[in-house]
């Protein structure tokens, strides 16, 4: 593939994406070991050898399609899709910092964990899930890889679904979550009826 044609701000995106994968794989492995190994993950390690293709597809295909193409989104695109990628790391950081010392990689869910009910599990049970979502949206659209962006969510969106049924089962066990997010939707604050 020719690298003719590739745009430098897309190739800086795909970069800092590969780099945060990277380190959230690092970070994840020092959490997984503070806390030891009272933890059930909610997904076998062939579900989350999956995961982690289809993380590295969200490099690769956009890349590979943007190569071949020859060509980046028009400017206003690649704008949108990076300010849609930057709200998804705020909010994406925001949860993980919640989280501290829980949040991992492999949804490890320890029977100990003390339930987080603030920042942005405030309003919704999955945060981080909804900027993953967000993620697999903006990082091929900005780069105009509509291919990608669709074959990518096709095989993402079953393997999430599985894991968050799985570790809502698992997070229903520890003492006080269904409680704390009783009432909380999934991905989308709850609208409250006005009386």
């Amino acid at each position: 593939m020719s690298a003719e044609g590739f745009p430098a701000p897309y190739a800086a995106l795909l970069g800092a994406v590969a780099l945060q994968r990277l380190a959230e794989l690092g970070r994840s492995r020092r959490n997984l070991g503070r806390t030891g190994a009272r933890g059930t993950a909610a997904n076998g390690p062939l579900h989350f050898a999956a995961m982690v293709a289809v993380h590295t597809g969200l490099i690769v295909l956009p890349a590979s399609e943007v190569a071949l193409r020859g060509r980046g989104a028009p400017a206003g695109l690649f704008v949108a899709a990076l300010a849609v990628y930057l709200a998804a790391q705020v909010l994406r950081y925001w949860a993980i910092a919640m989280l501290g010392l829980a949040w991992n990689a492999r949804a490890v869910v320890d029977p100990l964990l003390v339930v987080v009910a603030g920042g942005p599990y405030r309003w919704i049970r999955h945060p981080n899930y909804v900027a993953i979502l967000l993620e697999f949206l903006a990082v091929p659209a900005a780069g105009g890889a509509w291919i990608s962006m669709v074959l990518l969510n096709a095989l993402h969106l079953p393997l999430l679904a599985r894991r968050i049924r799985r570790e809502e089962a698992l997070l229903g066990r520890v003492p006080g979550y269904a409680e704390a997010m009783a009432g909380k939707g999934r991905f989308l604050p709850r609208l409250r009826r006005i009386r």
